[in-house]
This record gives C-alpha cells, structure tokens and sequence, in this order.
C-alpha cells in the first residue's frame, strides 16, 4: 500500500505542475518554435515595445497572437513647446498602431489602460495590479513580456517603466490565486490562470539571445512610424514621415554584429513567479 502511494504521488508531483485549471505549460525552449500561443507585451508608453518588435514579428508569423497593454498615452513626450498633451496622444497612438500593424498586431489587439504620461508611479499599485491580474485571467497568455524589474536601471530612472516592471509582475503573481480580486471569478467567470514564461526586455542581465535578422527591416520600419519620439520631430513635430537622416540614425542600432546577425536579448524566466 505504501508503495503504491508513493507511486501516486511521484505521478501527482510530475502533473501537477503541467496542469491547473486546465493550463498547460510546455512553451518551446526557442521562441522561433512558439505556435499557438498567446503573448502579452506590457509596455509603459507606446513606443516601448520596440523592444520586441523582432519577437513579435516572429510570433505572429508563426500563427500566434500578440496583444500589447499600453499603460500610458505617452502625452507627455515632446519637447515641442507648441505640443499640448491632448494632441500628443492622439499623435502617439496613430504611431503606434502603425508601429504594430508592421509586425502584425491588430489594433483590436492594443490594450489602452489610459493613464498619463510619467505619472503612472502615483497611481494607486493596487489599482494597477487589478488591472494587469484581469487582463491576464481574461486573455489567459502563454507568455508574457515586460521591462525587466530586476534591472538596476529601471530602479533609479524613468519612473513609468519602473513601475511598470513591477505592476505587470505583480499582476501576473495575483492572477494565478482565486483569493486575489475574487470578484473577477465570481461575477465575471474569470478564472485563474499562471504564467509561466516571461521575457524581461530592456535587461541589464540577459539570459537569452533571439536571432531577428530575418525580420530586422520591420523592427526598422516599426521605429520609424513613431515620428514624435526619435528624431528632430520631438522637437518640432510636423507630421509625414520621419527624416532618413533620423531612419539611418535607428538603424545604426540594428547593424549585424561581427557574427553577421542581429539580436533582441531579453532575460528569462520559466517559473510561475507565484510564490
């Protein structure tokens, strides 16, 4: 009897951690083999997922869907002193849903939570966190992509990425228990639900190496439709596209490296983060 108990148990210990609600959790080890899956970026400002417009080239190419959360309108981004925010809004998305549709993301795939620019750090954290947990009890994602929160970088500097990083970490943690906000189960039919895999961007510390090389002239062009953000528009915004002194200047961050390739390196984890 012992013996098959412990049996039992070894089977339960091997299982469980492959399934709960129903939730698998076999992520390839290469995100050039994902198929399938759904991805969630959390971006602070709607530019910041530059960062990984080579993954989510890759991604959707490859029969997966991406959904990018934008935490803020970036409204506050220009030096331009006749800009006002309620226009640089207006500006940024048009940009961004541009941005995305390059890399293939819908615009019904772009979540806006609305918050302005630069202030996302004095907003309540427990408002945030119940945000991003329903978001991801709702869309249910296989992966998810954010501003590493470990990056030293992130602790001292731009105060929206910082707690970003944070937030959609946080959020993450409370999606995978039923106690937190159990008000999105209870009225909403919103289970539970653990992530398993994430990619931090924007490290200090990376751990993994994706090869874009195939799919760098979209990451360029994705660049080049925030005409507000990187170039002389910042400061005097005029609109049409952007200088190609300004095209060459970004790209010049995406030249081959000595071993002829181009890479988007992020830092992974594949723990639920949910002790």
């Amino acid at each position: 009897m012992r013996g098959k108990l412990l049996i039992t148990l070894l089977i339960l210990s091997i299982l469980l951690p492959l399934s709960v609600f129903g939730q698998k959790y076999t992520n390839p080890d290469k995100i050039e083999d994902f198929r399938g899956k759904t991805v969630m970026v959390f971006s602070p400002h709607p530019d910041d997922e530059t960062y990984c417009t080579g993954a989510m080239k890759i991604l959707t190419d490859n029969g997966n869907t991406v959904y990018i959360v934008q935490f803020t309108t970036g409204n506050k981004g220009s030096r331009d002193l006749e800009m006002s925010s309620e226009r640089l809004a207006i500006i940024r998305r048009k940009e961004d849903l541009a941005a995305n549709k390059i890399v293939g993301v819908p615009e019904e795939n772009i979540i806006w939570l609305g918050y302005d620019d630069g202030m996302l750090e004095y907003v309540p954290e427990k408002e945030l966190c119940e945000k991003v947990c329903k978001l991801i009890r709702q869309y249910r994602p296989d992966v998810v992509f954010s501003y590493d929160p470990g990056n030293k970088w992130e602790q001292w500097h731009k105060t929206d990425h910082r707690m970003a990083a944070a937030i959609s970490l946080d959020g993450a943690r409370a999606a995978a228990y039923h106690l937190y906000f159990p008000y999105h189960r209870i009225y909403e039919g919103l289970q539970p639900h653990t992530v398993r895999d994430f990619f931090f961007y924007g490290s200090r510390a990376p751990d993994y190496n994706l090869d874009i090389t195939d799919v760098a002239s979209y990451k360029l062009k994705a660049y080049s439709k925030h005409v507000s953000q990187f170039g002389n528009q910042n400061f005097k915004y005029v609109g049409g596209e952007m200088a190609p002194e300004d095209i060459e200047r970004i790209g010049r961050r995406l030249r081959k490296g000595s071993d002829g390739k181009v890479w988007e390196k992020y830092r992974r984890t594949r723990e639920s983060m949910s002790f």
